[in-house]
């Protein structure tokens, strides 16, 4: 059955093949572009977060589904071009989860992410923070990053709840205890300037959240530091579980999550900072939220892309940095792992 399939697959592929040429040859499953670059990463994961398939119907959806299905079976209908397999797939891929097939609620999608954090981020950046909304937008953010690393979770081994819960509530008292201590420490700071003293606050989200989100990945994936992931040779076939590769793929996450809101949270205060200063918007301050609402949106769609593509999704280690048993249970001299986002 399986070399049956595989035929059916290759025939299918040389069809499309012949039909289109205005894009690579469809793969399914594999990244339309080359993952061994930044850009093609890049371009890569600004299809996963595409806004766009948001307003894909449920039609469009089982139509999708149904290509990739025909596709996958050697039973295309004739005329479908690679072009529109990869849309298929970027559909698919974007709304359903891949170990579930089960539909991802819209708000913790990686294309919803970009939309529903917004508002998130603004409110985090708004000046002259209370105690009380300081600690409302740092609980929201962090409940937000939750939700979306569950829903995108690698469902192929069951978690228990009470990890999604530990690394919930390691992320929010971490962002909130941050946040609020920095928060006072500003206010007692008597050698700053009111306006010096403004400035600064603007900028107690960003380590607040950084940390945060540091916590967040450390105590939600614990468990692989423990046990290991799955390190596969160039074929895809499974070669062991490392504790090493595991310690490589927090680190990476970690850095990512660093570096993600750096620009979300750093660039917009210095922006606005400025353009606070111009004469539309001290003659018109009710613009004031508006604009600093796109800053952060334009912040946002940059650093998610430029953040997530820095490493590959499934990145490379040599097997001599493995644990022995791992390097001897094959002949490659290099091994892939799921970095995971």
């Amino acid at each position: 059955m399986a070399d049956t399939a595989t035929t059916a697959s290759a025939a299918a592929a040389a069809s499309v093949a012949n039909a289109s040429t205005d894009a690579p040859p469809f793969q399914l499953g594999k990244p339309r572009f080359q993952q061994t670059s930044f850009y093609g990463r890049f371009r890569h994961f600004l299809d996963i977060i595409d806004p766009r398939t948001l307003f894909v119907t449920e039609r469009r959806l089982r139509e999708a589904v149904q290509l990739l299905e025909d596709y996958k079976h050697g039973t295309l209908r004739p005329g479908v071009t690679n072009e529109q397999l990869w849309s298929a797939q970027k559909i698919k891929q974007a709304i359903l989860h891949p170990d579930t097939n089960e539909k991802i609620f819209m708000p913790f999608r990686m294309s919803g992410y970009i939309p529903f954090g917004t508002p998130i981020v603004v409110g985090l950046l708004l000046p002259n923070q209370t105690l009380a909304s300081t600690v409302f937008w740092q609980w929201l953010n962090q409940s937000h990053n939750a939700c979306v690393n569950y829903a995108n979770r690698n469902a192929t081994k069951p978690s228990p709840v009470s990890k999604f819960i530990q690394g919930y509530l390691g992320a929010v008292i971490s962002a909130v205890s941050i946040a609020v201590g920095l928060n006072v420490l500003v206010q007692k700071a008597n050698k700053f300037t009111p306006a010096t003293r403004l400035l600064v606050q603007r900028f107690v989200p960003f380590p607040a959240v950084a940390s945060a989100n540091i916590c967040n990945v450390v105590l939600m994936r614990y468990g692989e530091l423990q046990e290991g992931i799955d390190v596969l040779d160039g074929d895809g076939n499974l070669v062991g579980s490392s504790k090493i590769a595991a310690r490589h793929a927090l680190l990476e996450t970690a850095l990512t999550r660093v570096v993600l809101p750096m620009p979300i949270l750093v660039l917009p205060p210095i922006v606005m900072s400025v353009l606070e200063k111009t004469a539309l918007l001290q003659a018109r301050p009710r613009l004031l939220l508006p604009v600093q609402s796109l800053v952060c949106l334009a912040a946002f769609g940059l650093a998610l892309p430029l953040a997530i593509s820095l490493f590959p999704q499934m990145s490379e280690i040599e097997t001599s940095q493995l644990e022995p048993e791992i390097a001897q249970a094959t002949s490659c001299r290099t091994v892939v792992y799921n970095k995971g986002l």
